[in-house]
This record gives C-alpha cells, sequence and structure tokens, in this order.
C-alpha cells in the first residue's frame, strides 16, 4: 500500500510539473493592451491643410532650365550646364565629339530647338 501511495504521490508531482511547465511559457506570448496600444502622435499632427491646398498649381510658362539640359543630353552633350537665360533663349553649353558646343532653345513650353 505504501509502494502505491509513493507512485501515486510520484504521479501527482509530475503532472502538476507538466501542467507549470506548460503554462509559463503560453503566458509569456500574451499581450494585453488597454486603449489602442500606441503612444499619441505628436503635437500639431492634426494640424489643417495650408490655404492654397486645394488650388491647382500654376502653369509652367517658359522652359524649364533642367529640362533644356535633359533635351541637350539627348543630343550627345556631356557636361551640360544652362549658361543664359534670356526673354526669348535658353542657351546650354556642353561637350560634344567636336569639342565645345551650346545649344540655344526657345524659352516657351516644350523647350524647342532654334539652333545647334
Amino acid at each position: 500500500m505504501m509502494q502505491f501511495l509513493a507512485k501515486a504521490g510520484l504521479a501527482t508531482l509530475l503532472a502538476a510539473g507538466t501542467v507549470a511547465g506548460g503554462a509559463a511559457p503560453a503566458s509569456a506570448q500574451v499581450d494585453v493592451y488597454i486603449g489602442s496600444g500606441r503612444p499619441p502622435p505628436p503635437a500639431g499632427y492634426y494640424r489643417p491643410p495650408p490655404s492654397d491646398y486645394d488650388r491647382p498649381q500654376r502653369c509652367q510658362r517658359g522652359c524649364d532650365p533642367r529640362l533644356a539640359e535633359d533635351i541637350a543630353r539627348d543630343y550627345g552633350f556631356r557636361r551640360a550646364r544652362v549658361v543664359d537665360v534670356t526673354p526669348r533663349r535658353v542657351i546650354v553649353e556642353g561637350w560634344t565629339r567636336r569639342g565645345a558646343d551650346e545649344i540655344s532653345f526657345g524659352n516657351i513650353r516644350g523647350c524647342p530647338v532654334l539652333r545647334r
């Protein structure tokens, strides 16, 4: 009888240890949040949009110098840079196979080539 009680006590301890060992890792995976779980946004986060937010953008008038440089590169200019912008022309200088060269664009939308 004593041997039976020892075996039953050992079985009970083993069962209790297994249950306690299984519950400890599972409890580490449970997260409890009160509220949204995120910190509040910084001050000024919910500010109204600027006054000109819904206005359409102004149409670009004239030739953009960066566009003129890009077009000059398409024509084979290396190290192209804008050297002069007048009301009528945008002049870009750079290097071609023949050496230093310049190209002129009309100062209107689209930058048409005037003289190569």
